[in-house]
């Protein structure tokens, strides 16, 4: 199962990824250019929200009890986990991967050149 520490470096390991706090000390916002790509919350559970592609959303919320519409997002292209052991880290990382790339594919193009 995931820690927050290696959720927190997996995430900015992508590049040009930055980590902020817009909603506390205890609500890392992981983005990239200035675009959000991943929220993890820790209380009451470790939980992450990461954009996905909204076919795959539905798909994921069918395969996983863990894995609902995105908590206080747009509830199409957004799923918020819980991390509690019952989703591979492998594909809890490749979820991860797939939030970073689609919010770079929705990056102006000057900007995705820069990364």
């Amino acid at each position: 199962m995931l820690s927050w520490e290696q959720i927190q470096t997996h995430c900015l390991a992508q590049k040009c990824a930055a980590e902020d706090f817009p909603f506390g000390d205890d609500v890392p916002v992981y983005k990239v250019k200035g675009k959000m790509f991943a929220l993890v919350a820790a209380s009451p559970n470790l939980r992450i929200t990461l954009k996905c592609d909204p076919y795959k959303a539905e798909m994921l919320r069918d395969m996983y009890p863990a894995v609902q519409a995105g908590y206080h997002m747009n509830k199409r292209h957004w799923n918020t986990i819980t991390i509690d052991g019952s989703i591979a880290d492998d594909e809890l990382l490749a979820m991860i991967d797939d939030s970073y790339q689609l919010v770079v594919k929705g990056l102006k193009q000057a900007e995705r050149e820069q990364l």
